[in-house]
Parts: structure tokens; sequence; C-alpha cells
């Protein structure tokens, strides 16, 4: 039996893929959490086999939540689950380790096949996401800049969108108010903008802002 760990903000999301996931004869959902923080919480005390993670979610997110519980235990086997399927986000989670990547309006199938997939330790890349990782690839493809970003550098990126202050930002990931302002500082470079208004109009322009966050 595989044991999923089902990661979502919304309640109602929650409770309607638990009842799907459940209904799957080799499947039990073992726990939820709303948040990435009670997620990473929840991996250590429930070690499941499989985490179905939301991207998008308020607090540290889904991306940070990621990077944390494969920090801790790389063994763990992560599945993103996002609305959106471009912009670098897909990629950035590959880069650490996760192996799963489904849209929240994949057919409940599809999520079953996906854990069923990543728990013989394959990769799973929903279609869309194949493709643009594949466009982005191609000479031309209009690789969007903040794939230059480091993981650290993009999860600041994350925060400053979500408008979090510098001190919110250094207690969610646990850095200094200094080193949080040291990757904002180097991200403006790399990214070529001058202040958060022109980053968030180049995160609008390259698709890196999610509905969720506008």
């Amino acid at each position: 039996m595989i044991s999923v760990l089902l990661v979502d903000d919304h309640e109602l999301v929650r409770t309607g893929i638990e009842a799907l996931l459940n209904d799957a004869e080799d499947i039990t959902v073992i726990g939820v959490a709303e948040s990435g923080e009670k997620a990473v919480d929840a991996v250590v005390t429930l070690s499941p086999d499989v985490v179905l993670m939301d991207v998008n979610m308020p607090g540290i997110g889904g991306v940070e939540a990621c990077r944390r519980i494969l920090q801790q235990d790389p063994e763990v086997k992560i599945i993103a689950v996002s609305v959106r399927n471009d912009g670098p986000i897909p990629h950035q989670l590959l880069k650490l380790g996760v192996l799963g990547f489904v849209s929240k309006g994949s057919p409940v199938d599809e999520m079953v096949n996906a854990i069923r997939k990543v728990m013989e330790g394959k990769r799973y890349l929903c279609s869309e996401v194949a493709n643009n990782l594949a466009f982005q690839s191609l000479p031309g493809g209009n690789e969007s800049p903040f794939s230059a970003l480091s993981q650290r550098e993009a999860e600041v990126v994350t925060l400053i969108l979500q408008g979090k202050t510098i001190k919110e930002m250094s207690e969610m990931l646990l850095l200094s108010d200094k080193t949080v302002n040291t990757y904002r500082y180097r991200l403006y470079g790399k990214l070529h903008v001058k202040n958060d208004v022109e980053l968030i109009r180049l995160a609008i322009k390259f698709g890196y802002i999610d509905d969720a966050l506008i």
C-alpha cells in the first residue's frame, strides 16, 4: 500500500482529492496538511511514501517546503501540484529533487498514475509541463530569466511577490535579515531590475506569478 501525505491550503480540494485517492486499491492518504510548515512536520511524524504538494500556499509555500523536506530526507518522493504548468517553477522543483509535476486540472487517474510512477523511482510530468520544458530548452525558446536564479533566490522572489517584509522572509526562511537582503539584491542584479515594482512587472511578463499570488 502506498502511503500519501496530501498538502493543500484549501479544505475542499484536500477533501476531494483524498476521497478520490482512497478509492485506488493500492493508495491510502495517511495525513493532510494545509501549509508548507505543517507538511514539513508531518513528513517527520508520518513518514509517507509520497507527498502530494500544492505549489502555491501562504507561508513558506510549496517550493520552500519541498526544499526543507528533501534536505531532511532526500528519499522522500514528492509530486508537485499547481494550477500553472508554465514558467520557471517546474524546472526549479525538478532541480530540487521533486519527482513529479501534475496540473490541478488533471483527472484523478493521472494523479494516481503519477504516484505509482514515482514509487517506482521514475519521474512523472504532465504533458503540458513536459512540452513547456522541452520548448524552453530549444534555441530561441524564450527561456525565462528567472531560470538563472538559484533555488534560494527563487524562494526570496516568491516571498517578495507575496508582499512579505524582510523580517517575515527571514523568519520563514530561517535566515538573518542581512542574508535575505543579500539574496534580494543579488537577484535584482541577475534579473536586471532595480526595485520590487520592476520585479513584479518582469514576473508577470514571464508567467512567474501564479494567479494565487496576484
